[in-house]
C-alpha cells in the first residue's frame, strides 16, 4: 500500500478562513481623483503616505537585488526586463534547479520592507524572498524561516490583500488564492477604506463617513481591521474580515484572540492597536484616546518636524507645566517611551513599541514570563475584553491556530472543548473537521469518518476534510472514491503538495502511472525543488516498476 498522509486542518497563523465567498467591495478607482476635486492639498499629503503606497504594480516599486539562501543552496535574483519585474532562481551544487517567475505586484510600503507577488495559473503567490528595508537585507520570507529547500507555493492571503490594498476580488469559490485579474481596483489604501463610499458624497447628496464621529467601536474599528493581530483571529460564519466596511463593528466579524499569559517585551509587527491597550495613557484615558489622537491618518510628518509634531500630542494631555520639569533637554518623547523594539514575530524588523511605558527598560524587563506566570494555565481572551467572552467556537478555533503556530500546549486545549463544541455547533463545518481529525489521530477512525462526511455535507467545499476523508477511504479499500475526492482537492489547491503526492501515490499503485505522472508535474509546477515528488518522478521515467516500490 503506497503511503498516504493525512493533512491538519489547517489555518492561516492569523485568520481562518471559512469557504464561502463574497464579492468584496470595490471602491471607484477613481475615487482618490474624484476626492481630489475636493480635497486636493489632503490628496496631495495622503499620497506620501505608507497606507497610500501599501501596494501597487511591481514594476513601480521594484527593489533589485539578489540572495543565495544557505540551507538550501538556491540563489534568487530580482530584476528588471524587458520592461517587466523578474524573480529567477537556481542552484548548481546537488540537485540542480532553475527558473523564473514574473513578479506582478509589490506589497509593503517599503518602509519596513517589500514583497512580491506573482501568479501561477491564476494562482496567487507570494514570492520566497522579501526586502527588508530597515536592515536593507534581502532574505526568506517569515514563513520560510526554517526553509530547507526552495519554497514556492505560498499563497497570496485574503488579509494581506484585505490590509495592503483596495477593491480586491475575493478568491473563486472553494479555493484560498485563485483571483480574477487585476488582483485589485486601486493600489494602497484608498479614502473609501476609512470614510466609506463616496457615491453619494461626490453628488453632494451625502456628506462622507467621518470616523471620528462615529461611536467609540465603530471608530477603533476602522483601525484595528489591520493594525490588530493578537494570538489568533477567528472569522465569523458565513462573514469575513473582508466583509467590513466603515461603520460597522469589527466584533461582528472578527473575533480576536490574545492569550493570558502572552505578555512579550518585544511588540509583534502588526497589533499596534493590542500594545497601545497595555498603555497606561490609554488605560486611563479610555475611549478619549485612539489612534487618531497622535496620527493623522491623511500625512505624515517629516522627519524635520517629526519631534515636535509627536511632543505636541503628548503635551496636549500632559501639559506645558510637566513638559517643562521632564527631560527638558531631549524633547523626543518617542525616543525614550516608544522605542523602536525588535519585533517578536519578524525577523529584521522593528516596530514602534505603542505601550508607551514610563520606564521602558525596567519594565521591559519585568514583562519576561515569572516561574508563577509560566506555570499558570494559558486562557485565550477575547480583545478588546469589553467585546465580551470568545464563544466555544472561537476557543476551539483559536487553540487550533495556536497548535498550527507550533504552541504544543493548544493540543489539550483544543481536544478538550471540542466534543462540546461539535454538540454546539453541529452544522459548523470548520469544527466538525477539526474534531474529526482529532478522532483520527486517536484511531476512532469510523467517527472521523463521520465527522468528515458532514463536514462535506455542510460544505462541499471544504479542502481538509476532503483530503482526510480520502485517506480514510484510501486505507479501507475505496480507492475510486478517494481518488474522486483527492483530484477535485487538488483542482483547487494545485500548490498543496500533500494531496497531489497522495494522488500520485494511489493512481500509481492501481496501474494508472500517465495520472500519477500528470499529477507529479502538477506538483513541481507549484512546488519545483520538492524532494519527494522530484524523486518520484525520476524514479518513474527510469523505472518501470516504481510504483510498487516508492513508499
Amino acid at each position: 500500500m503506497p503511503r498516504i498522509l493525512a493533512t491538519r486542518f489547517l489555518l492561516p497563523l492569523s485568520l481562518l478562513l471559512i469557504p464561502i465567498f463574497l464579492q468584496a467591495q470595490n471602491p471607484s478607482p477613481s475615487s482618490a481623483k474624484n476626492c481630489a476635486s475636493c480635497h486636493a492639498d489632503i490628496v496631495r499629503n495622503y499620497s506620501e503616505t505608507t497606507m497610500a503606497n501599501a501596494s501597487g504594480a511591481a514594476m513601480q516599486a521594484l527593489i533589485p537585488g539578489e540572495f543565495t539562501h544557505s540551507p538550501s543552496g538556491v540563489h534568487y535574483r530580482i530584476y528588471e526586463q524587458s520592461d517587466k519585474a523578474w524573480l529567477s532562481f537556481d542552484r548548481n551544487s546537488g540537485e540542480s534547479l532553475e527558473g523564473q517567475r514574473e513578479l506582478l505586484y509589490f506589497i509593503g510600503s517599503g518602509q519596513r520592507g517589500r514583497t512580491y507577488l506573482f501568479s501561477d495559473d491564476g494562482y496567487a503567490f507570494e514570492a520566497p524572498v522579501n526586502w527588508y528595508a530597515q536592515s536593507k537585507t534581502w532574505d526568506m520570507t517569515p514563513a520560510y524561516k526554517s526553509a530547507d529547500h526552495m519554497p514556492l507555493n505560498l499563497p497570496a492571503s485574503v488579509s494581506c490583500l484585505h490590509c495592503h490594498t483596495s477593491g480586491f476580488h475575493a478568491p473563486a469559490p472553494g479555493t484560498d488564492n485563485k483571483y480574477s485579474s487585476p488582483l485589485f481596483s486601486q493600489p494602497g489604501i484608498s479614502c473609501e477604506r476609512c470614510h466609506g463610499n463616496a457615491d453619494a458624497h461626490a453628488l453632494s447628496t451625502k456628506n462622507v463617513l467621518n470616523p471620528d464621529k462615529l461611536p467609540p467601536a465603530q471608530r477603533d474599528s476602522i483601525c484595528m481591521q489591520c493594525h490588530l493581530e493578537g494570538n489568533a483571529a477567528i472569522e465569523q460564519p458565513g462573514k469575513h474580515l473582508y466583509d467590513f466596511a466603515p461603520g460597522d463593528n469589527l466584533s461582528d466579524f472578527v473575533h480576536y484572540l490574545v492569550l493570558s499569559t502572552d505578555r512579550q517585551a518585544n511588540p509583534r509587527a502588526v497589533s499596534q492597536f493590542e500594545a497601545l491597550a497595555q498603555s497606561a495613557c490609554k488605560r486611563r484615558a479610555g475611549d478619549t484616546m485612539h489612534c487618531t489622537t497622535c496620527h493623522d491618518p491623511h500625512r505624515t510628518p517629516s522627519n524635520a518636524e517629526r519631534v515636535n509634531y509627536f511632543r505636541a500630542k503628548c503635551i496636549a494631555c500632559h501639559g506645558e507645566k510637566f513638559a517643562k520639569k521632564h527631560n527638558s533637554k531631549n524633547p523626543d518623547c518617542t525616543s525614550c517611551h516608544m522605542p523602536r523594539l525588535a519585533s517578536s514575530d519578524v525577523a529584521h524588523t522593528q516596530a514602534t513599541d505603542h505601550r508607551i511605558l514610563r520606564r521602558p527598560g525596567a519594565e521591559t524587563a519585568s514583562a519576561q514570563p515569572t516561574l508563577s506566570a509560566i506555570a499558570l494555565k494559558p486562557q485565550l481572551e477575547r480583545f478588546p475584553a469589553q467585546a465580551g467572552p470568545p464563544t466555544d467556537r472561537d476557543l476551539v478555533l483559536g487553540w487550533l491556530a495556536l497548535a498550527q503556530a507550533g504552541r504544543n500546549f493548544a493540543n489539550a486545549q483544543e481536544e478538550a472543548l471540542l466534543p462540546q463544541a461539535a454538540n454546539e455547533y453541529p452544522r459548523d463545518s470548520a469544527i466538525l473537521s477539526a474534531y474529526a481529525y482529532r478522532e483520527l489521530v486517536h484511531k476512532r477512525t469510523q467517527h472521523a469518518k463521520e465527522l468528515y462526511e458532514s463536514a462535506l455535507q455542510i460544505d462541499p467545499l471544504n479542502i481538509d476534510a476532503a483530503v482526510n476523508l480520502g485517506v480514510l477511504e484510501a486505507q479501507s479499500g475505496s480507492s475510486t472514491r478517494a481518488i474522486s475526492l483527492w483530484r477535485d482537492a487538488f483542482a483547487r489547491a494545485p500548490w498543496r503538495s500533500s494531496i497531489g503526492m497522495n494522488l500520485a501515490r494511489l493512481t500509481c499503485n492501481l496501474g494508472n502511472a500517465d495520472e500519477a505522472k500528470l499529477s507529479l508535474q502538477r506538483v513541481l509546477q507549484f512546488n519545483p525543488d520538492q524532494p519527494d515528488a522530484r524523486q518520484f518522478l525520476h524514479a518513474m521515467q527510469s523505472q518501470p516498476s516504481t510504483c510498487n516500490q516508492y513508499p
